[in-house]
């Protein structure tokens, strides 16, 4: 199973750190149409925040996982787009996740600094 976390600022609700870990597990490795769709929307994600909000996120990537801590940006034009891009990513994984919910589970969780 694919588990997604998204932290979101309780303020807010700003994104500030997400988590893609798993392997959907709903046909073989190399026919996983669900797996194939979660990895293209979140790695896609981190090189759309790169290529249109010029800021190259702090990933972390290995097999099976992918992680990033999503730094406030001082320029709030290209904050405001990084947001937007994940957002999208949240929404696009949600959807996988409402048809392929035995493959893909999204949990938000709010952080409160201090």
């Amino acid at each position: 199973m694919i588990n997604v976390t998204f932290v979101r600022r309780a303020a807010d609700r700003r994104i500030v750190s997400f988590a893609v870990e798993g392997h959907a597990k709903y046909a073989k490795p190399g026919k996983d149409i669900v797996c194939a769709g979660v990895s293209a929307i979140s790695v896609g994600t981190v090189n759309a925040i790169e290529a249109l909000a010029g800021e190259e996120l702090p990933v972390k990537m290995k097999n099976g996982w992918l992680s990033s801590d999503i730094p406030a940006l001082a320029d709030e034009a290209s904050d405001a787009r990084m947001q937007l891009l994940l957002e999208s990513m949240a929404v696009m994984l949600d959807t996988i996740a409402k048809s392929y919910g035995k493959h893909v589970v999204i949990q938000e969780l709010l952080h409160n600094p201090l």
